[in-house]
């Protein structure tokens, strides 16, 4: 089971930056080579992602890189240019904007060639999908199925918002906007993202909060995505990494009633029971399997024993 409570941006125009990026708290971190590297500074920046990837020290994290979109003039070289020199060392590529099951059948099969040109394991790297548009969203479904390389959806709020033509101020946390609405203005977009990366296996990431020095803007933004079953969320800014890994990982209290509904529940169901009542509370097999997603999560963390 990948954690990916938190998730890094990296420009990787910034060298000084790359090198930070093993060194930061979060679970992973991607160098990007879309909206925070320039056009005139693209060519010199894909040089310093295969040089990461080739020579850094990942600590463990697979390595990923952020490509820019297929309508771009930049898109081939980003795989073509990359792939070919990272090769076997390459886990993942992050796909901005895609709005069809076309966009990823295309680049799956470049891979393919690449792959089958440079003598590399076939299939071996794997796709992550930004959902940030209306046609992405319409057809996140069908996206979520493309193909047997996407790994995870990632939400991107700001692009969603200006494809929709909606008003913001504040990308990631709520505005005047939301007080005019009167509800979490996201919250369809957001779980219909959910339920597609869930419905076809893959894990889902939520976008970032932009302003890095509010911390209890980012909090709360953490405990809506988390509420409505993301993975983790975006990192813009380093300092943002402890507050998401924090609130998307159990707490002791979630996990110590996870473990005492599953022990009462497999004690129940020895005797025959199907639905018990533990401290008032009654707990059935739903109870069990989110209990169980608790443990998991905790386990893969670490901060419970393989046995708890």
């Amino acid at each position: 089971m990948r954690i990916s409570r938190s998730v890094l941006a990296v420009p990787a125009s910034s060298e000084k930056m790359i090198e930070r990026g093993p060194l930061s708290g979060a679970d992973l971190f991607f160098l990007d080579l879309e909206d925070a590297v320039a056009p005139a500074a693209k060519a010199a920046a894909r040089e310093n992602v295969v040089r990461a990837i080739n020579e850094l020290d990942w600590r463990g994290r697979p390595t990923v890189y952020r490509v820019n979109s297929l309508d771009t003039p930049y898109f081939y070289r980003d795989v073509v240019e990359v792939v070919e020199q990272a090769g076997e060392s390459l886990d993942v590529i992050l796909v901005p904007k895609v709005e069809a099951p076309r966009d990823l059948h295309a680049l799956d099969t470049l891979l393919s060639s690449v792959e089958l040109a440079a003598g590399l394991t076939p299939g071996k790297t794997k796709l992550e999908a930004q959902i940030e548009t209306a046609r992405g969203l319409s057809d996140v479904d069908a996206i979520a199925r493309s193909t047997a390389r996407l790994e995870a959806l990632h939400f991107g709020p700001g692009d969603y918002a200006a494809s929709v033509r909606m008003p913001q101020t504040s990308i990631g946390t709520a505005d005047e906007w939301d007080e005019a609405y009167g509800g979490h203005r996201f919250h369809y977009a957001m779980h219909r993202i959910v339920v597609a990366a869930r419905a076809a296996n893959l894990r889902v990431i939520d976008g970032p909060v932009a302003d890095y020095r509010d911390e209890e803007g980012l909090r709360k933004a953490c405990l809506v995505a988390r509420s409505l079953g993301f993975d983790g969320k975006w990192c813009i800014h380093p300092a943002q990494a402890e507050v998401v890994n924090e609130v998307f990982l159990p707490t002791e209290k979630e996990a110590e009633w996870a473990r005492k509904i599953v022990a009462a529940y497999e004690e129940a169901g020895a005797a025959g029971t199907g639905c018990i009542s533990v401290d008032g509370h009654m707990v059935d097999a739903a109870s069990i399997r989110m209990a169980h997603n608790t443990l998991d999560l905790a386990r893969a963390a670490g901060t419970i024993c393989c046995g708890g």
